[in-house]
C-alpha cells in the first residue's frame, strides 16, 4: 500500500494529488473472483470539522475493523479524500482478512477532479472500489430515473459519464454510483444491485455505518 497521498500540507499540493489520482484511477474492469466484500465509511460529530473522525472497513462475512483519528487536513469541500482516507487507512490495517473488492460510501469519479474517496483509496491500496453516494458533488442527470429498481439514468459532467444514478428500492430516492478503481462503470452498477437486498444502499455500506457510528458512540463515551 502506497502511503503517497495521505498527507498533504496546501490545497495546490492537494489538486495536483487528486489529478494524478484521477489519472490512475482505472475505470475497466480488473479484478478476480469476489470472495470477500466489504463496505468502508467514517462517522463524525454533526458539523464537527475539528474533532475525530471514526472510520470503519467491514466484511460482510466479518467482524469490523475501526479507527479514529483527528484530521490533519481542514474541512474543505471536494478534499474529504484528504480528511477520510488516512483514517479508513488505518481501520484497512487492522483489517484480518483484506476485501477483494470496497464499497465506499462516497464518491468515486463523480468529483471535479475524477478523485473522490472511493478512488482515493482505491488507487492507494490498489483495490476494487465502487463509490455510492447519495448526493452529487458535480454533474447532472441526463434524463429522468423510472421507479423501478435497477432504473437509472446517467451522470454527465463536462461531457463525459461519471456515474450512474440508479434506482435500488422502490419510491426511494436514487443513489449516485461511480467507479472508484479498477471496475467499469456496468460492474459497479451491477455489484451495487446485488448487494442492495431490497434496501437503498447496499449491505456493505450499510454495515460499515453501523459500524463506523458505534465506534463514535464508543469514543464519545469514554469522556
Amino acid at each position: 500500500m502506497s502511503r503517497e497521498w495521505l498527507v498533504v500540507e496546501t490545497l495546490r499540493e492537494a489538486t495536483a494529488v487528486q489529478r494524478r489520482i484521477g489519472e490512475l484511477a482505472e475505470t475497466a474492469d480488473r479484478i478476480g473472483p469476489v470472495q470477500h466484500i466489504a463496505g468502508a465509511d467514517v462517522s463524525m460529530k454533526w458539523r464537527d470539522s475539528r474533532g475525530p473522525i471514526h472510520a470503519a472497513i467491514a466484511p460482510v462475512d466479518g467482524a469490523p475493523a475501526t479507527a479514529t483519528m483527528i484530521p490533519a487536513f481542514p474541512y474543505v469541500p471536494g478534499y474529504l479524500g484528504f480528511r477520510e482516507a488516512p483514517v479508513l487507512a488505518a481501520a484497512w490495517d487492522r483489517l484480518a482478512g483484506k476485501p477483494d473488492l470496497i464499497l465506499v460510501d462516497g464518491q468515486g469519479r463523480a468529483h471535479p477532479r475524477r478523485a473522490g474517496v472511493a478512488s482515493h483509496l482505491g488507487v492507494m491500496l490498489d483495490v476494487p472500489t465502487i463509490g455510492c453516494a447519495k448526493s452529487l458533488l458535480c454533474g447532472a442527470v441526463a434524463g429522468a430515473v423510472g421507479p423501478q429498481p435497477g432504473d437509472r439514468a446517467a451522470v454527465v459532467d463536462r461531457g463525459e459519464v461519471i456515474a450512474i444514478a440508479l434506482r435500488t428500492r422502490p419510491r426511494a430516492a436514487p443513489i449516485y454510483v461511480s467507479v472508484g478503481h479498477r471496475l467499469s462503470l456496468d460492474s459497479a452498477v451491477a455489484w451495487v444491485l446485488r448487494l442492495c437486498d431490497g434496501r437503498r444502499l447496499p449491505v456493505p455500506i450499510r454495515l460499515a455505518h453501523d459500524a463506523a457510528n458505534a465506534a463514535r458512540r464508543a469514543f464519545d463515551g469514554q469522556g
